[in-house]
């Protein structure tokens, strides 16, 4: 890629709130892991818990749940909040990254508009956190996490990590390990989505020239990396 066509982020903002220590009974509340995106588990979204977010602000919701949690799992005020509700289940085999875009464009547009966000699943421990990490990774170009070098050497310019920056704020996250994988897998997946927007027409057509040249095998394996990468997903937006 040309200089001029180089992936610049943003700087990742600091919250406002100060890092506490971490207690036991913080699980069943939300911490802010940016300035308006906040993570936690169900309990922080109940019916009894309204006063409570609305004094944090909160003007959007991504409730994240399977079917059979539909029933104790709710958007309990769509006349108050803008909600966002994803059908994931918290299971090794799901395919959480398809869910990453459309969780990204909720979160871009409520924060743009001034908004305040809050994701949140059952226990605010794998899928919610899996889909504000994957966030954190697309909006400011972090690794899900660092390589395996002491950053104290400075022998690695990854000395910020998603991972690290979500559980130093909400310290029980554990996404589990299907997740895990695909965060990894997830920082190509979204360098490659972003390289090509910035590409020239030109470049474009020098990429695609190459590929035609490929071997078979190698082009069918683009090309379902690029589907599995850009699958789309169903979810219910209630106003």
């Amino acid at each position: 890629m040309d200089e001029g066509n180089k992936l610049q982020f943003p700087s990742l903002p600091v919250s406002k709130e100060d890092l506490l220590d971490w207690a036991y009974p913080m699980r069943r509340e939300m911490q802010e892991i940016l300035p308006g995106l906040f993570l936690g588990p169900y309990s922080a979204a109940m019916k009894s818990k309204l006063p409570d977010l609305e004094r944090q602000g909160i003007t959007h919701i991504v409730c994240v749940r399977q079917n059979i949690e539909a029933n104790f799992i709710k958007p309990n005020f769509p006349h108050t909040f803008r909600y966002l509700v994803l059908d994931i289940a918290d299971n090794p085999v799901e395919n959480i990254i398809r869910y990453f875009p459309t969780t990204k464009e909720f979160i871009d547009n409520c924060l743009a508009t001034g908004g305040k966000v809050l994701v949140h699943g059952n226990a605010g421990i794998s899928r919610s956190a899996a889909l504000v990490i994957a966030y954190l990774m697309e909006t400011f170009g972090m690794k899900y996490r660092r390589c395996g070098c002491n950053p104290l050497t400075l022998c690695c310019v990854h000395t910020r990590d998603a991972f690290s920056h979500v559980q130093e704020r909400r310290f029980c996250i554990n996404p589990n390990v299907g997740f895990v994988h695909q965060l990894q897998e997830y920082e190509a997946i979204y360098l490659a989505k972003l390289t090509i927007k910035m590409m020239s027409p030109m470049q474009l057509g020098r990429s695609f020239s190459l590929q035609a040249g490929m071997t078979g095998s190698r082009k069918r394996s683009l090309e379902e990396d690029e589907d599995f990468g850009a699958m789309q997903v169903t979810a219910a937006q209630m106003s």
